[in-house]
């Protein structure tokens, strides 16, 4: 295999580029075309009763948080709110605590984005060293000639009897 780290990055460019755009994609269908349930806004948000669960699953039966925002979301839905309409005034409220995943923009989209970025910076790093591990090595000759040459021995006869041992093995 004889890639060069130049194609090698762009490779990994391209892995980039396909990630963000389909995080692209998922990011902004956020559902404004279809009626919200009250799952799917709920699945946005965290409990704050300290559960660490979204209020879709918290599973405490008499959550003090939990029931009442299933109950409010349930209240907006009917009111005709979609579901980015819900989770801003949640926002509003609690601020971005309440948020399950971190909003992609601003600092928070190194969030998203750094566990890709390491990992590709990762293989590169690899990819070049071995690269350079592959070229610092140096090419030997094959058989039994290439061991008797780099054997340091200054003694002829020592010399003579490693060769004649090594030929009768061969």
């Amino acid at each position: 295999m004889n890639l060069r780290p130049a194609a090698i990055l762009r490779g990994y460019a391209l892995i980039l580029l396909a990630v963000a755009a389909t995080f692209g994609l998922h990011a902004s269908s956020g559902g404004a075309a279809t009626r919200p349930t009250v799952e799917s806004v709920a699945q946005g948000l965290t409990c704050q009763c300290g559960c660490g669960l979204t209020v879709a699953n918290c599973n405490h039966p008499n959550c003090e948080f939990a029931v009442p925002a299933r109950a409010q979301i349930a209240k907006m839905i009917s009111r005709g709110m979609t579901r980015v309409q819900i989770i801003a005034f949640f926002r509003k409220k609690y601020g971005d605590k309440i948020l399950s995943a971190p909003p992609a923009q601003g600092f928070n989209l190194l969030a998203w984005t750094m566990p890709f970025i390491a990992l590709a910076a990762g293989g590169a790093l690899i990819m070049l060293l071995l690269e350079r591990w592959r070229r610092a090595t140096p090419s030997l000759p094959s058989g039994s000639e290439a061991v008797a040459e780099r054997l340091p021995v200054t003694d002829p006869k020592l010399r003579e009897k490693l060769e004649k041992e090594i030929r009768e093995q061969f």
